[in-house]
């Protein structure tokens, strides 16, 4: 019987992204979310962070390491050959970031990069992650990305993902699983996310072409849900998705899911 109700994160390097991030933390709370995840808060003090999540009793589910060099377009470090040194600095501060605010996960980006070099390059700087993140009971996550949005990503596929997984073979790396991303190149949400929950340490949502949300495009999202709820999911799902117009009108797919 499925009495838990599904809990949600709202992602807030794309909902209230206008506000600052102390403040966004209120508004989420405020629009009924159970917990709020951000892309690179290193901005704004750790303990300022810690203060909003503690005000409004939300839990940070997760946050990115540094991209590197972003005018130059790099997108994460962890297999760019010969910036080994870089990428453990991210790995460390986001660590540290995550400690200060009892942040669960920590998705440690590839970057744009290919090749049996790459690999090993990312699976060391990951085997590193997990290492430090052991420390602090923080688990370490990695994503497929769309060739579409992210060109040349290292990862792009769940087959990807899992075949570093189980090469690196740490119990706290995980497979942060993006309907969006996964959907448009992999489609088949409901048989891999059955396949694959066992590995999976966070699940984003947004839908399928624009990433707008939930409710138009090529994902059915009640029946999605239930799926993911009837495997045993109890953690929050991320709505990272971007809002056409004020966040707080987007959300009635919220208020419906809520009462799945």
């Amino acid at each position: 019987e499925l009495i838990k109700k599904m809990k949600f994160s709202a992602n807030l390097g794309f909902l209230w992204n206008q506000l600052p991030l102390t403040t966004a933390i209120h508004a989420a709370k405020e629009a009924g979310f159970d917990a709020v995840e951000c892309h690179w808060p290193y901005d704004v003090p750790s303990k300022n962070v810690a203060k909003a999540l503690k005000a409004t009793n939300l839990k940070m589910i997760g946050l990115n390491t540094r991209r590197g060099n972003v005018q130059a377009g790099e997108n994460g470090l962890a297999a760019l050959i010969g910036r080994e040194e870089e990428a453990q600095l991210a790995i460390d501060e986001a660590i540290t970031y995550a400690a200060e605010i009892n942040a669960l996960n920590i998705h440690v980006m590839a970057g744009l990069a290919s090749g049996k070099k790459a690999q090993d390059t990312f699976i060391a700087n990951l085997q590193y992650a997990c290492e430090m993140g052991r420390q602090h009971n923080t688990n370490i996550l990695i994503e497929p990305l769309n060739s579409k949005d992210a060109p040349g990503y290292f990862l792009n596929s769940t087959n990807h993902a899992m075949d570093i997984i189980k090469t690196v073979n740490c119990k706290n790396l995980k497979l942060m699983f993006d309907c969006y991303h996964i959907q448009l190149m992999q489609g088949n949400l409901n048989d891999l996310l059955k396949d694959l929950i066992s590995h999976i340490g966070h699940i984003q949502f947004a839908s399928v072409p624009n990433r707008g949300p939930p409710g138009n495009g090529d994902v059915d999202f009640q029946d999605l849900f239930l799926t993911i709820k009837k495997l045993g999911w109890t953690q929050p799902l991320g709505a990272e998705y971007k809002p056409t117009g004020d966040t707080e009108e987007t959300l009635n797919w919220l208020h419906e899911a809520k009462s799945l």
